[in-house]
């Protein structure tokens, strides 16, 4: 009986004992499941509302109206329809004229009216954009500032192949390239190849990369190296930065930049060549015509090929009309004929610089239509713009020489690839 009742006891003490050392494990149990509970409703994503922007605002707060500023509306036309008082207007443009001016709102731009959500749907914000990249902001609060926003732009990178039959607009144009891309190759080609003498059959292909804004491209070219093939023979361009410029070399290490441009105006046709016994139309007679006649519509820019003193700037009426004579060097010697009218600033004695503008297309003197005659002079002897040699700027240097030939040689792999 002793024994029984013994064994009772020591199961009893038994039992409390072990309520007291697992009782606090199961609090933390039942804590840890409350815990983890806790934790699944915070991170629950339904119950999350997500936010929408356009130009930074959250646009779910407002009414938003989209449109396109019609020809001769203005602020207050577009805002009329919306009840905005003539007052409210004038203190907005106050407030814009140091960062726009509200008076260069154009047609054709894109505009967004960010509306409250109520009866009266009273303008907050508007937004114009003034380029595909740029737009104003600006905030109905009087105490609110008005800046200029930037949309997110993307890099893309392409590549372009045309063969041409006639023009290298014409060439991308039929390629299904935006001949914009023509435009960009010729400056950089503009000292190595004559765009107005390119043949039928010529090839060129680039790598290039292009700005993207909401997946719209902005038609702006980096390129990133190029072949064009003229006459059989091909001229690379292979980008390189030397003494912290950007600069476009041949295979060689040359420069594609030369002391002279190749052409002195932009996309036009020669309608004649040089010649030491030309038919002229107005006098109808033979006689020397030492220069290269390109025709182009009256207004179009004419740029001097090279650097170089202003010498002479006058109006020749049984010839040239109005001219403009640049001495380059003690060997060359340039002039532009029949000039509609002179550049800003050209008077003899003015230094100018490679492209600078120096006159513009016109038939001054004796012509029959708009073109630019144009010579160049050698020691004092007129020779064929055409045919003139004009050395390179500096080459890469024999230090950099190692670096380039390696960008060179994967750059030339990946074209001869494509």
């Amino acid at each position: 009986m002793k024994k029984t009742k013994w064994i009772w006891i020591w199961a009893a003490i038994g039992l409390v004992l072990g309520i007291i050392i697992f009782w606090p494990s199961n609090k933390g149990n039942k804590q840890a499941i409350l815990d983890a509970n806790a934790v699944e409703e915070v991170v629950d994503s339904t119950e999350q509302q997500q936010v929408h922007y356009k130009y930074g605002i959250p646009s779910d707060d407002f009414e938003v109206e989209e449109g396109v500023v019609g020809k001769n509306q203005n602020l207050s036309l577009i805002l009329a329809k919306y009840k905005v008082s003539p007052a409210k207007i004038h203190e907005i443009s106050q407030r814009c004229k140091d960062v726009f001016d509200l008076r260069k709102i154009k047609s054709g731009q894109n505009y967004t009216l960010f509306l409250a959500k109520d009866s009266l749907r009273t303008p907050e914000f508007f937004i114009y954009e003034s380029n595909a990249l740029e737009y104003v902001v600006i905030d109905f609060k009087e105490s609110a500032d008005i800046y200029i926003g930037k949309k997110d732009v993307v890099k893309k990178e392409g590549t372009a192949k045309a063969v041409i039959t006639s023009s290298l607009w014409n060439a991308f144009s039929a390629a299904g390239v935006n001949p914009n891309l023509a435009i960009t190759l010729s400056q950089i080609y503009a000292w190595s190849i004559d765009f107005y003498g390119i043949a039928k059959g010529d090839s060129v292909l680039v790598i290039y990369e292009e700005s993207y804004v909401e997946d719209k491209p902005l038609g702006d070219y980096e390129i990133k190296g190029a072949i064009f093939n003229h006459m059989g023979r091909d001229y690379f361009a292979i980008p390189f930065e030397q003494d912290g410029k950007l600069t476009f070399f041949d295979e060689n290490g040359n420069s594609l930049q030369k002391s002279f441009l190749k052409a002195p105006l932009t996309y036009s046709r020669i309608s004649s060549g040089f010649s030491n016994n030309r038919y002229h139309p107005v006098l109808k007679r033979y006689r020397a015509h030492h220069g290269v006649d390109y025709a182009a519509p009256t207004g179009t820019p004419v740029k001097t090929i090279g650097d170089g003193v202003v010498v002479k700037k006058a109006y020749q009426a049984n010839g040239g009309g109005n001219y403009v004579t640049i001495k380059h060097n003690s060997v060359y010697t340039t002039t532009y004929m029949h000039l509609s009218k002179f550049a800003k600033g050209i008077q003899p004695g003015k230094r100018v610089q490679q492209g600078d503008v120096i006159g513009y297309v016109g038939s001054t003197g004796l012509a029959t239509g708009p073109h630019l005659d144009f010579r160049v002079y050698q020691n004092g002897s007129p020779i064929n713009p055409l045919k003139m040699n004009s050395p390179p700027k500096e080459p890469v240097s024999k230090e950099n020489m190692p670096q380039y030939i390696q960008v060179k040689d994967s750059l030339v792999n990946i074209l001869r690839q494509i």
